[in-house]
This record gives structure tokens, sequence and C-alpha cells, in this order.
């Protein structure tokens, strides 16, 4: 073995996934796996979603594998850490990338990690393993996209490595080094359908603030639609999915592309169920009827907030009307509407929640999620806040998640105002169901209220 690629996810420490229970396999890695082994690398992975700290540490101890290769995005950080330290121990180069590095490497290569990849890895890791192998860390300087620290301890970055501008010539993902099964035997299981992931494109080009785009970039690269379309038929011809979800930041930003992808998969009669994420500026009747007639049940857009005035603070580029009007459209074509929301923006008041309130009665989405705005390292959220931000935990303990900024309601006050939300909402909901109880109708209001009250009660404490 050559490198061993982990990604430090794991589901039995994850309360909340253990609820909804719908993993996806991480891409990222089967794409570096299948790209390093074209390249006459041998390479293995372990995938810990459904794995445990301990099993990792017994495949280092009984594979020792010269090179360990970890993924690291927020949710994984601290895990991360974890797995580095176990590394060293046992005299592995360890090897950091993914969205939470490039903006945090001289933290991973101070908590052990030996070198940090910058941006996406394919080609820069393609270059650096074999480098290591053979040299160990003698001539990095000539590898671009990677930092790292030289014998005196100083923090060195290269030159930044070009994204790939053609992601056909990349491999398909090397579903073959997972047990792919396991991840849709869990959909079946949990929710009567079992459901692959894949991706389409690479980058997303739109300006939100709050956004990163650490690994892809802002630009926008896809692949083309024959290759997308092989890569469909494999997958319901080798493991017989009931559902797909195309994991694309936007994937209907391109239309022509759209089209050619509709006109391809209607000529080779393939129609499945899928779900995806887009912006309700990108869709239009026309789209969502295609979308419709391939299998779309359900397609996921940001809200974010039904204060206009916060929509463009976030440079959203989005009016509040569209993602009415689209929602309303995908639901006249039987495809479910998810809404992202998100309060505590900067500058957000009662106002402007209040708002996202009526927005959310308006709009009537078959399902939301929330979240509290939160500012991530190398955003234009965080260059903005950078004066203002806390953080009451070291970074090794913590993630961006923890992080707050002086002068926004309390961390109590955005918990009450996300159950003032979800009760106001669902009591709207219940409200229009004239077949729904009255016991039910009462309680929402009650939750609904009563948080307003704590709301009330907790506005004038600020960060």
């Amino acid at each position: 073995m050559d490198i061993l690629l982990t990604h430090g996810y794991f589901l039995e420490d994850d309360p909340a996934e253990q609820r909804v229970m719908k993993p996806y396999p991480p891409l990222g890695i089967l794409y570096l796996s299948a790209y390093l082994k074209e390249k006459g690398l041998r390479v293995e992975v372990f995938d810990s979603t459904f794995s445990s700290m301990e099993t990792f540490r017994r495949e280092v101890e009984v594979k020792r594998p010269p090179i360990v290769g970890i993924y690291v995005n927020l949710m994984t950080k601290v895990n991360a850490l974890k797995l580095i330290a176990y590394c060293k121990s046992h005299g592995c180069t360890v090897l950091v990338g993914g969205p939470e590095v490039p903006h945090n490497a001289e933290q991973f290569l101070i908590h052990g990690a030996d070198v940090a990849v910058l941006g996406e890895a394919e080609h820069t890791l393609s270059e650096l393993v074999p480098h290591i192998l053979e040299n160990g860390f003698k001539g990095m300087r000539k590898i671009a996209g990677i930092a790292y620290r030289d014998t005196s301890g100083n923090f060195l970055q290269t030159d930044p490595r070009p994204l790939i501008s053609d992601l056909d010539s990349l491999p398909d993902p090397d579903r073959g080094a997972i047990n792919l099964r396991q991840y849709i035997d869990i959909w079946r299981t949990h929710h009567g359908r079992g459901s692959v992931s894949l991706i389409c494109a690479r980058g997303c080009p739109f300006t939100c603030t709050w956004c990163s785009r650490s690994v892809f970039g802002e630009t926008h690269r896809r692949r083309s639609v024959k290759r997308v379309v092989n890569e469909i038929e494999f997958l319901l011809a080798e493991y017989k999915p009931d559902q797909l979800w195309f994991c694309d930041d936007v994937f209907t930003i391109n239309h022509k592309w759209f089209y050619e992808f509709y006109n391809e998969m209607r000529e080779r009669g393939i129609a499945v169920p899928f779900e995806c994420i887009s912006r309700a500026d990108r869709l239009n009747d026309d789209i969502l009827e295609k979308m419709a007639e391939l299998g779309a049940f359900r397609i996921w857009y940001g809200s974010e907030s039904g204060s206009q005035r916060i929509l463009d603070a976030m440079e959203r580029r989005v009016t509040t009307e569209t993602i009415r009007l689209v929602t309303k459209s995908a639901q006249r074509l039987g495809i479910e509407a998810g809404l992202f929301v998100m309060l505590g923006y900067p500058g957000e008041n009662i106002e402007d929640i209040d708002q996202t309130i009526r927005h959310l009665k308006e709009t009537n989405p078959d399902t939301y999620l929330t979240t509290v705005a939160y500012p991530i390292k190398g955003t234009s959220m965080y260059h903005q806040l950078k004066d203002k931000l806390t953080n009451e935990r070291q970074w090794a303990s913590s993630t961006d998640r923890g992080i707050t900024f002086k002068g926004r309601y309390s961390r109590q006050f955005y918990w009450f105002a996300t159950r003032h939300m979800v009760n106001e909402v669902l009591h709207d909901k219940i409200s229009r169901n004239g077949n729904t109880s009255f016991s039910s109708k009462a309680l929402s209001y009650a939750k609904s209220k009563i948080a307003r009250l704590g709301m009330t009660l907790t506005q004038h404490v600020r960060s």
C-alpha cells in the first residue's frame, strides 16, 4: 500500500444523523482513489461511516500505511485531529485536505499533519505521494498546491495549483473500494428506498457571503452529459438504487447543459426518481416540467431569509417573490420543494425573523431545514466580521459553528427563535388542514407562544 485514504466521519458518534439515517459515501476520496490507482499507485480506502475509531486504529496498526490521507470538513475536524495524532504515533506520514484545510493549514500542521493539500487534490496527490515515497520531504517547494513546515519549523505554502479544467479527464469514483450496498441498505431499511449519490459539476460562481468555496473555487466546471448519463446507467445496472441524489451545488445552473442532459436521458429511456439542489432563479416552468419527466421528486434551494434586506446583504441575488413562485410551480408538477433557512445573519432583527416566518407561511414548502449563521473562515462573511469574532473554545476542540460575533443576539435567543418559527409555521399549516386534531393545533400554538416569550426575555442579551 502506498496511501490509505479516510475521512473521519463516524455515524455512531452523530446522534442527529442516527435519527435521520440518510448517509452518503465520501465521493471526494473515492474520486482520489480512482485517479491515484489510474496513475499506478496502490491505494486503500478506510470508510469510517459505519466503522469506529478503534477499528481505524487496528487498521493502522496492522497495515502500517506509509502515508495516510485524511479528508477534513467542518463536521469532522475534531475527529481528524485524533486520527492525525494516532497515525503519527505509528510512524505514518499524514496528509490533510478538504474544505476545512485551505484556510486552517498552519493549524493542522501545528497539530501534527505533515502536509496540507490546498484545493482539488487529484493532480497534487499524484505528484506528492510518489515524491514522499521516494524523497521524503526534501524538495517539496516544486509541488504546487500544498503547505508544510520546513526543517526549521517555518510555515511554507507553494504556488496555487490550477483547477482541473476538464472533469472528463477524471475517472468515475472508486465505489468498489467501499461497501456501497451498505449505504443503500440503510436507506431502504429506514426510508423504503435505496439512494446513490453522484456529482455532475464542481464549483459555484455565485457570491453568497457565508458560503465556503475553498476546494473547488468560484468557477463552475461541468462533466460532459454523456459521461454523467453513462455513470447513471452504470449505477442503475450495478447497484439498482431506487433513487439518485445529485450533489451539485446548483444542478440546473447551466440551462444548455441541462437540456442536453434531458435529451440524452430521454433518448436512452432513463427516468429515475431523484433529488437535487438548485437555486430559485435557475428554475423556470419548462425546466421544472422536464425535471419532473426525468423523475425529480424533490428540489432543495436556498430561501435563507424572508427579509429582502437580509437576502441582499447576503448577496444572494434572488428575491422572496421568486422563491414563492418557483415553489408553487414545482408543487403543481408534483415536485416537493425543500428550503434552506438561515437565522442570525449580521444585522438581522426581530422584524426580519417575523418576515421569514410570514414568508414560510405564504410559500408553504413541503419541508425546510434551519440553521443559525456562523462565519466560516475564508468567506466574505468571516472577513466582514473578523474584528467582531469571538470563540469560546480553542481551535482544536471546536469548529466554526462555535464562533459568534459581537452585537448579535445570544445563542439562547436563537434557540427560542428557531422553535418559535418552526411551531408558528406548523400551526399555520395545521390550521389550513381541516382534518388535523384540535390538540395538535393547540400544542403547536402553545409552543410557538412560549418560544416567542423566550425571545422577548432574551432579546436584550447580546454576544
